[in-house]
Parts: C-alpha cells; structure tokens; sequence
C-alpha cells in the first residue's frame, strides 16, 4: 500500500486492486500549489468524500467525469453530486458500510458541519460530515477522520474497526488542533501509524504539525509528516 499526502486533506491510496482519491482538493489549494494534479488523479478508481465543504469535494466533478471514477459519498451530497453530472455514485450515511471490490468503506461519526455556498450563491445542505473507515484485502486499514473535534465515542471506533493508519486534522479552528487530536490519538486509538493533515494549506490554520508531534511523544504510535507529494509506504 503507498499513501500519498496532496495537502490538506487530500490523500491517493495506492493498492494491488484500487487507487483512491480521498477529498481531492485541488485547484485552489495553496498547499497542492506546484503539484500536478493528472499524476494524482493517474488512473484512480475511486474518489471518496468525507463531507460538502468546497475543501474537500474540491475537483471531484471534473475528475469523475475525466476518470469515470466511482464516487463515495454521503446520500445527500451524492444526491447534488449527481445533478452536476456525476455518473457512476455511491452513496451511504452514518453507521452504513458500502462494499467495493477489494475494500470496503463506512461512514464513521464525525463531528463537523458539510453546508456549502455554490457558485449559484445558495447554500447547499450537504448532509452531515463523516470519517471514512478502510478495510482492504490483505493490507492495513485506514480510519481518515474528514474534519473534526475529538469525542468520546471515537473509543467506539476503535474498537468495532481496530484501524491500523489514522488520517487526523489538526489545523484548530475549524477542527481540532494538535494536542487535542494528540489527545483522541492516545485515549481513543491504538493506531500503529498516523499522518496528520488539514494544516499547513489556508494561513488562518497551523502550519505545522509541532503541537501534533510533540502531544504524541511516548505514545506507541508511530507519527509520519510526510511534504504535500511525498508517499508512504505499508
């Protein structure tokens, strides 16, 4: 598996049977700035959603259209997805799980809002915001948190998923900051690596991951940072 960090909380999941786009924000990102964007969008199979604001659905219309992509997203934002010409959809809600061919993908809790202002000037109710959880055929399972603030039951995550990567905001201001995402990392999970985001990109957010690193020095966790177009690999 290889993982690959677009900036913000865009992320390319590379697997034996499948390449993800998860919220691909990209035109309009200074943090993907200078990134190519057809390298990242090379051949994907899915493009997954966690929520409607315009930093997460980013250039999910244009690329579904370039890729004939399947889109996963929650029923509501499905349902606008569509009307813009979105063919191939999938879509779910809180709680409900939706199988694909080599993975499966539930929509976890997440504590967030997901209206958006078109460019029609209407705001848009887009349904509620979610994580995504991941179980793969024979590889390690992904939990991206989409944007939220910590809460309890994330225990609950944990244990009916058992993720083995966490994706986890960080920024503050419209998720939780470093030592509050540390914080849900240490009590909540048992993640065997993590990788923040949702930072670094809008100046009005933190730029760096420091408060997240250093909230989880002593954790067993392994923290990764890669730069926006570096991978990892599992």
């Amino acid at each position: 598996m290889k993982i690959t960090w677009l900036g913000h909380s865009a992320f390319r999941i590379e697997t034996a049977k499948a390449k993800i786009l998860i919220d691909p924000f990209f035109t309009g990102n200074p943090a993907f700035s200078g990134q190519d964007a057809k390298a990242a969008a090379e051949g994907i199979t899915h493009i997954l959603l966690t929520h409607g604001h315009g930093d997460h659905v980013g250039d999910t219309v244009q690329l579904a259209r370039e890729s004939g992509a399947t889109v996963l997203a929650n029923a509501d934002l499905a349902a606008w997805l569509g009307s813009k010409g979105v063919a191939k959809l999938e879509m779910g809600n809180t709680g409900g799980t939706i199988s694909f061919d080599s993975f499966t993908a539930t929509f976890t809790n997440a504590l967030h809002s997901s209206a958006q202002i078109t460019e029609d000037g209407v705001s848009h109710a887009l349904g509620n915001a979610n994580g995504l959880m991941l179980h793969f055929e024979d590889e390690p399972s992904i939990l991206h948190m989409g944007d939220t603030d910590i809460f309890s039951d994330m225990a609950l995550i944990n244990e009916l998923h058992q993720p083995d990567i966490g994706i986890v905001p960080i920024g503050d201001r419209f998720t939780m900051g470093g030592a509050v995402a540390a914080l849900a990392c240490q009590r909540f999970f048992d993640f065997k690596h993590a990788i923040p985001c949702h930072y670094g990109s809008f100046p009005i957010i933190d730029q760096t991951p420091e408060k997240f690193v250093k909230g989880m020095e002593g954790s067993r966790t392994r923290v990764e940072t890669p730069a926006v177009g570096g991978s990892l690999s599992y």
